[in-house]
């Protein structure tokens, strides 16, 4: 059977790229997996999944239309959860398939009980998936094949080999051992002698051993124990036994006995298991002949998705939270990569929502933002504390959401998807001491030039702004040129007005991506947190600023008359 996946289309050819490691920190990656999961198992496939990157527009339509289902069926999320845990016990089914050499019992019960817990899995997700209206391809065509497997493996017919098969093996109750003694009374070699349909019960049977092997008695002459009911007393007597009976000694020398809680996986089980086997040929041949007749059953398929159901049920859990606080939430439209467009209407950081959703009272701006033939480079300017980091953050979390297929922070999203995303923040300071800072940016812009392509996606946050200013927006106009001519999207957040003011300059140089100036706004001397195309407006910011806070050139005059000991100004 073709390799099915929820993550794309079967026989789908896609190409996947990885998040860098710096993309993965700027973007926050880590917060948003510790308000997914508390689990750390869940924790590593969700990060791995979540640092794979693939512009395939039929991919993340696929995806986006699975974890449509996984949020519109609350059901479904319990239904597939519980799933996850009863596969999380068989991951190690694959070994059934890989035994070659002679029927061991324990092993072969063990895989009658795995295969038996996946015939429950099938019946449990059919049953499920047949009750809801599901819609997208990819929940259809895992209906589909569960189906399948129900119709065509006969599951009746398996579900009765397997009942009769595990009731042969659960008649054996216990096994009578026999145990020669080196000249020290130690074990020297053992060999089964009987397997029985009843359980020793006798709570004294060391007394009676004792009693066995005392003067009185003597030692007991030969290896015939016909005659030992006594020694025995719940073991039926040779015309009682239903299971065959095993006389020969077997085994190799030097038998060491010790405790274990894993039946078949002690010392003991271990040395017993040839002879325990050779016993039980019979059965054993017909519980392989049951799993080799099903060998096929593709509920081992099963196995693969669990990363990928725990993917969508973590994401719809907390897209329903998000949802409860009030926010926009959408399906994104998915066009062409080669496009290179999109928009959202109404975008925010999903970071806030998880801050709300987990308590702060917070009043979150939404803003809208468009990247297409008139602009796919802004240069976004604005004071301090302004918002800049947060929108810039929440533009590249929104494109990744849309390319994970789950559903966005925004009122509306259109995306042309990018085949990776590059981030540019500032550096840490231990990581600058070899290059000293300036060096240290221009290295890493080096690499992500080296890397990016027309359909990646660039977030720059300050960046080369840590030397002088006629340095940092030297290199900052040739760094926005090169974008233009690559013709990538990018949201460059600066404090270099200057850059901003230089459009013509570098709207000049041949290339599909144009630069705008992006600002975000104050008003009345307040930080709106909303952006706007309009040219940067540094000086008009002061202002604003400088009047809220009283310490223009007029208000501070008119404050300083008002005292008593006014300075007297001479003429």
């Amino acid at each position: 059977m073709q390799e099915f996946s929820l993550l794309h289309p079967l026989s789908s050819e896609y190409v996947e790229n990885r998040l860098t490691e710096e993309a993965i920190n700027d973007l926050s990656i880590d917060f948003l997996l510790d308000n997914l999961t508390e689990s750390r198992n869940e924790r590593g496939h969700l990060r791995n999944l979540m640092t794979r990157v693939t512009d395939d527009p039929a991919v993340i339509r696929y995806r986006c239309d699975v974890f449509e289902d996984f949020y519109r069926f609350p059901k479904l999320r319990e239904v597939m959860e519980e799933l996850v845990a009863r596969l999380s016990d068989l991951k190690d089914v694959a070994r059934f398939q890989k035994d070659q050499e002679g029927p061991s019992l324990w092993s072969l019960v063990n895989r009658l009980r795995e295969i038996d817990e996946y015939v429950s899995c099938i019946t449990l997700i059919k049953k499920t998936l047949e009750e809801l209206d599901i819609r997208s391809e990819g929940m259809r065509t895992l209906l589909k094949i569960v189906t399948d497997i129900d119709r065509e493996s006969g599951f009746p017919l398996l579900k009765t080999d397997i009942d009769e098969t595990m009731e042969q093996a659960r008649r054996l109750k216990s096994i009578t051992i026999g145990v020669n003694l080196d000249g020290m009374l130690r074990p020297k070699s053992a060999g089964v002698l009987s397997l029985n349909d009843t359980y020793f019960t006798d709570a004294g049977l060391m007394k009676r051993f004792m009693h066995f092997t005392n003067k009185q008695d003597g030692l007991h002459e030969g290896t015939d124990v016909s005659g030992m009911k006594q020694f025995h007393p719940a073991n039926p007597s040779t015309a009682e036994i239903k299971l065959v009976s095993y006389q020969k000694s077997a085994v190799s020398n030097d038998v060491h006995i010790e405790e274990s809680t894993a039946t078949g996986n002690d010392t003991l089980s271990n040395a017993l298991t040839k002879p325990v086997s050779n016993i039980m040929k019979k059965t054993c041949d017909d519980i392989k002949s049951t799993l080799k007749k099903y060998v096929d059953v593709s509920g081992y398929m099963l196995i693969n998705l669990m990363p990928e159901i725990l993917f969508y049920v973590r994401w719809a859990e907390l897209i329903d939270k998000i949802t409860a606080t009030g926010m926009p939430l959408c399906k994104a439209e998915i066009l062409l990569p080669d496009d290179r467009n999109c928009s959202f209407q109404e975008i925010y950081n999903l970071k806030l929502a998880i801050n709300k959703v987990n308590g702060d009272s917070i009043n979150i701006i939404t803003n809208d933002i468009a990247f297409d033939n008139e602009r796919r480079i802004y240069i976004l300017t604005g004071p301090n504390r302004g918002g800049k980091t947060i929108f810039t953050q929440a533009v590249g979390l929104a494109m990744m959401m849309a390319q994970w297929g789950v559903y966005v922070p925004a009122a509306s999203a259109v995306i042309s998807p990018c085949d990776n995303m590059f981030t540019h923040f500032p550096a840490d300071e231990n990581d600058t001491v070899d290059l000293g800072r300036l060096g240290e940016e221009s290295k890493r812009l080096a690499e992500i030039f080296d890397t990016a392509t027309s359909r990646s996606f660039m977030l720059l946050n300050e960046s080369l702004a840590t030397t002088s200013v006629a340095e940092g927006l030297f290199i900052a106009k040739d760094v926005v040129k090169a974008m233009r001519y690559l013709g990538v999207r990018c949201i460059f957040n600066t404090h270099m007005h200057e850059l901003a003011r230089s459009l013509g300059e570098l709207n000049a140089v041949e290339g599909t991506s144009r630069a705008e100036s992006l600002i975000t706004g104050v008003q009345r001397g307040e930080r709106s947190f909303k952006v706007a195309v309009a040219p940067p407006q540094g000086v008009s910011y002061a202002k604003d600023i400088a009047r809220k806070y009283g310490v223009t050139y007029e208000q501070i005059r008119m404050h300083l008359d008002g005292r008593s000991n006014a300075p007297q100004v001479k003429e």
